[in-house]
């Protein structure tokens, strides 16, 4: 699931679902922040990137505030890095062509699905088929909102496991490009139509936002009948318009309640306007990156906004590696808040992990898994 199918436009046009977004310093490079987005669940092993479609980066600077107003626990500088991936119309052979256009106004032309990649400007770029990295027993999550009850088990698998996705993948020198001193930043990664009217499909930052936090409807007394994942999807990761924000806001306060109850304990009670403390830094729906940091595998995801949450310093990089299981996190924070046992859904790792080296995503599964049928 993580961001797969995460909409009914996701659905008829899957070569522009977004799957899954990571962003985390370079375990190669020090000082280089790795950038990566998949798309096309279930992807073939062959498979080829949209000549239709524009693959962005969006990168902004975030400031953390020493006094954090509600659950805004940082600002977002105005300043933005845009980094742009088009690709050209695949050869009768399966040859492609890449180009990203960089914030610097480099253009870096490149090969896809050639390992190597493209280079130019502090920046280097991969495209291609990978194997999908993400972590999670879907059918036990979606049976634990269909019943009321956690469906996980102590051990089990992950779904589908073997999936392919196409990957796009930049790692930039972040003082060359962002400056010195900007350490924290924010990033979302989107898919757009190409051509002049660039209209936004996907837009993804953390994991599960859209398919577990804004999916369910069934517990919004507000806007039972509304599927609002396409809404969200069309709107600006950095700031969201007024229009859809009481809907959005309605569905996170009664789906967060409902993760929070699943123990029986109340870790997370109403703040004083009566919305759930976790609903303002859901909707700053963006990767929160510390690249000063040294990469980090496993406890990195969302410690820096729970460090800032409860007013302490943060000590990791934030952001999310390929090979952190980052759901037993997402659980064990809307459960338990992090103050009880962990929540574990019975996945712990890939049976591919990620490596170390650029393009860092394991080589894509020459036979691949089929969707089911209903996908």
């Amino acid at each position: 699931m993580s961001d797969h199918i995460s909409g009914p436009r996701a659905l008829a046009a899957p070569i522009a679902d977004i799957t899954d977004v990571y962003a985390f310093p370079s375990p190669e490079n020090e000082g280089h922040l790795v950038l990566v987005v998949n798309t096309l669940p279930f992807a073939p092993p062959d498979g080829r990137l949209s000549d239709g479609l524009i693959y962005r980066f969006r990168v902004r600077p975030l400031t953390l505030r020493s006094h954090p107003v509600g659950t805004g626990v940082y600002d977002v500088g105005t300043e933005e890095f845009v980094f742009d991936c088009v690709f050209s119309e695949p050869s009768e052979a399966g040859v492609q062509t890449g180009v990203c256009h960089t914030p610097a106004g480099e253009r870096i032309s490149f090969p896809v699905d050639d390992p190597e990649g493209g280079k130019g400007g502090g920046v280097r770029v991969f495209a291609g088929p990978r194997r999908d990295p993400f972590i999670l027993d879907a059918p036990a999550a979606l049976k634990t909102i269909a019943t009321g009850r956690l469906a996980f088990t102590e051990s089990s698998t992950i779904y589908l496991d073997g999936k392919n996705v196409l990957s796009v993948v930049i790692e930039v020198d972040a003082a060359q490009m962002f400056g010195t001193g900007t350490d924290l930043v924010g990033v979302v990664a989107e898919t757009l139509t190409r051509g002049r009217l660039n209209v936004r499909i996907e837009r993804t930052g953390r994991p599960e936002v859209k398919n577990l936090l804004l999916a369910p409807k069934q517990f919004d007394q507000v806007n039972r009948d509304l599927e609002i994942r396409d809404l969200y999807n069309m709107e600006d990761g950095f700031h969201l318009a007024d229009g859809y924000l009481g809907a959005y806001r309605a569905r996170l306060n009664a789906n967060l309640a409902f993760w929070d109850g699943l123990d029986g304990q109340l870790a997370w009670p109403p703040n004083e306007d009566g919305n759930h403390p976790l609903v303002d830094l859901v909707l700053a729906d963006h990767l929160v990156v510390d690249v000063s940091k040294p990469y980090l595998e496993q406890g990195s995801f969302l410690e820096i906004e729970r460090a800032a949450l409860g007013g302490t310093v943060h000590r990791t990089c934030g952001g999310r590696a390929l090979n952190d299981d980052v759901m037993d996190t997402f659980f064990t924070v809307l459960i338990n808040a992090g103050t009880g046992p962990a929540i574990r859904d019975g996945v712990d790792r890939s049976t591919r992990p990620a490596s170390r080296t650029f393009p860092y995503l394991a080589e894509p599964n020459p036979a691949p898994p089929q969707p089911p049928a209903h996908e």
